[in-house]
């Protein structure tokens, strides 16, 4: 169908091109089925875990509540460890993937949204996010952080990431580590987040009633560290906290609080009373800029 009579089709500038960063993309799914061709040890799912579990609180921590909503605050050191560990997904900088999930929530499932359900489930997914279209750093992201080189330098080489992971564990434990804790877990960080863009978009829970189709399920929060609360965040996206209730999992945050208790991050924010109680209210405004200062350089 046409764009011009289905708003959320793609359009001539949003086909996928077989070009030098679809490659390593699809070569990295082969390349994850190494791990059938080597012994089973338990020591290679436990690499695969140190990756899974580094990368992913880089990209939930980081990338996510960090860097594009200003949940909490933290010291130019400790921010530079975040945006570190989510370069180890092969997800890209993070001032890309900033950027362009703060435009997600300013155009929530609407024409305009880049990765909405309603343009095709696998589009969401994944599609998208090798569309030539999409692979330049918003300018408003560059000027923000413009002040921390240290950024730049890991937003526009973010490849040196997953190169250092899937290095270490070759020097560390041989083929075996490289396929289970280097590829194999960066096609599973790579899905686990893709999730939150697709499934908890269709399948799950809703709390809220905001105005896009985002939902809540505990399976995604499970293997997101938290994430899978989205219809929690959708309607408060400045939480440090996605799980608002003590039964909804939320890994990512027990490791903010804890890091908040040796003062490694503080100022977590979490919902107000209103939002717990469920009271009628806006949702959050979306964050286009930094709700906090963020940190001087030295």
């Amino acid at each position: 169908m046409e764009k011009a009579n289905d708003p959320y089709a793609r359009g001539p500038d949003e086909q996928l091109s077989l070009d030098g960063a679809s490659i390593p993309f699809w070569l990295l799914h082969v390349l994850a089925l190494g791990v059938f061709f080597v012994p089973f040890r338990w020591s290679n799912v436990g690499a695969f875990l140190v990756a899974y579990c580094l990368g992913s609180f880089g990209i939930m921590a980081g990338y996510h509540r960090y860097f594009s909503h200003r949940s909490f605050k933290t010291g130019r050191v400790f921010q530079f460890v975040l945006a570190l560990l989510g370069t180890l997904t092969s997800q890209k900088g993070v001032l890309w993937w900033s950027g362009h999930h703060r435009h997600h929530h300013k155009f929530s499932d609407t024409p305009e949204d880049i990765h909405s359900p309603r343009r095709g489930f696998f589009w969401s997914h994944a599609l998208w996010f090798l569309a030539p279209k999409y692979m330049e750093t918003a300018p408003a992201q560059r000027k923000e952080f413009s002040q921390y080189p240290e950024l730049t330098f890991l937003n526009d080489r973010w490849a040196l990431g997953p190169v250092l992971l899937c290095a270490t564990m070759l020097a560390l434990g041989g083929l075996p580590w490289l396929f289970w804790g280097g590829f194999l877990a960066i096609v599973a960080m790579w899905h686990a987040t893709f999730t939150i863009n697709s499934l908890a978009h269709v399948w799950g829970s809703r709390r809220y009633e905001t105005s896009d189709t985002s939902r809540n399920n505990p399976f995604l929060a499970l293997i997101t560290f938290g994430e899978g609360w989205h219809n929690n965040h959708h309607h408060y996206q400045s939480s440090a906290r996605n799980g608002f209730f003590w039964w909804e999992i939320d890994v990512t945050f027990y490791v903010l609080k804890a890091l908040s208790l040796v003062g490694v991050v503080w100022d977590l924010r979490t919902p107000p009373a209103w939002v717990l109680a469920g009271a009628a209210g806006p949702t959050a405004p979306v964050v286009t800029a930094p709700a906090e200062p963020a940190p001087k350089p030295v």
